[in-house]
């Protein structure tokens, strides 16, 4: 069982998503890094979609109430075990008792906070154990189903573990780590002396109805992302981008990434939890291996937008599949034969 002490900002139970619904108006939802949860739930022995937690902005404290394996993937917001300091994407075996907290990153010294300080993740062996609800343990935040009663996390919440012993062996012995996606070659990590996210982009099916300068200036110009921003989309604030003509469109269909643009001229992009239609034009759409860079921008961070090809696109999602199967590999090849953490 996890005791939540302290949830934080905005804590949930979420998996990969629950996808496969959208006829019936379901968003897929889901951890907006999906390569942040997979990757931690590889390091404990779960299969990548095993549901874990998405903590947002830290300030979380939880007590374990039984000898488990955990590992955090995403931002390393100040982590701690038993006042012990632990680091992302390391797998770390866990006794009865011990209590895990994540502060909120650099919050009393600013000028230290990294520019990536979103959200954390939390994998434990055995995976979170509330109910499957339509294929997905996923929270709907919107929709107030899935997840842990529908909703965010409050303190006081017991959380169920599922069963250790069903995960790998890799959940016995001591604690070990990988390198993390900034440091894989994946393209996630940011030029240090850049102030800015850069995403790679593809051209929306609506890219040519925008008149020259504001395709041009989606390139060039560098966008905010508003306070007014969440899970269902990123708001950003910079050059008005305008069409060719103003005619309304059809609603159709839309999917994560998708970079719509309102009457307002201010882009948004869509993630998780969006509709799964809209009548906005659609002037392009952020790569699928670059959404997890995005869900780690915090508000008012600055980004570029980058266009890209569609290869390069398959490229950058291999790239990511390939990471996650050296981490496999790795769990693998490790030999706990000897280990007692969990043995009767």
């Amino acid at each position: 069982m996890m005791d939540i002490l302290q949830p934080g900002m905005l804590a949930s139970v979420q998996d990969l998503g629950r996808h496969g619904h959208r006829s019936l108006g379901i968003h897929p939802g889901g951890a907006l890094n999906t390569l942040a949860l997979a990757s931690a739930n590889l390091l404990v022995g779960n299969p990548v979609d095993a549901a874990g937690l998405e903590i947002t902005m830290g300030l979380c404290e939880i007590r374990f109430t039984a000898d488990t394996r955990i590992a955090l993937g995403g931002d390393d917001i100040g982590a701690t075990l038993d006042g012990r300091p632990i680091a992302a994407c390391w797998s770390i075996p866990v006794r009865a008792g011990s209590v895990l907290k994540l502060s909120l990153a650099a919050a009393d010294n600013p000028e230290h906070a990294p520019r990536h300080s979103m959200r954390t993740y939390l994998a434990v062996a055995g995976g979170i154990d509330v109910p499957v609800i339509l294929g997905s343990r996923s929270t709907d935040l919107k929709a107030g189903f899935g997840g842990h009663q529908g909703r965010a996390l409050k303190r006081g919440d017991q959380l169920p573990i599922g069963d250790a012993r069903a995960a790998s062996a890799a959940v016995y012995g001591p604690a070990f780590g990988v390198r993390s996606p900034r440091w894989s070659g994946l393209g996630l990590r940011e030029d240090e002396h850049s102030q800015h996210v850069t995403l790679r982009v593809l051209p929306g099916p609506e890219f040519e109805q925008f008149t020259k300068s504001s395709r041009e200036a989606l390139w060039s110009a560098t966008w905010r992302v508003t306070p007014n921003s969440n899970r269902m989309g990123y708001r950003l604030e910079g050059e008005e981008l305008k069409r060719k003509q103003g005619r309304d469109m059809l609603s159709h269909g839309v999917v994560p990434g998708v970079i719509q643009v309102p009457p307002s001229g201010q882009p948004i992009i869509l993630m998780g939890d969006a509709q799964t239609t809209g009548g906005y034009p659609k002037i392009g759409v952020v790569i699928g291996a670059d959404l997890c860079k995005l869900a780690q921008a915090p508000l008012n961070a600055t980004l570029r937008l980058e266009p890209c090809e569609l290869t390069d696109a398959l490229a950058a999602a291999e790239e990511q599949q390939n990471y996650l199967d050296s981490i496999r590999d790795t769990v693998a090849a490790l030999d706990w034969s000897r280990a007692t953490l969990y043995r009767k």
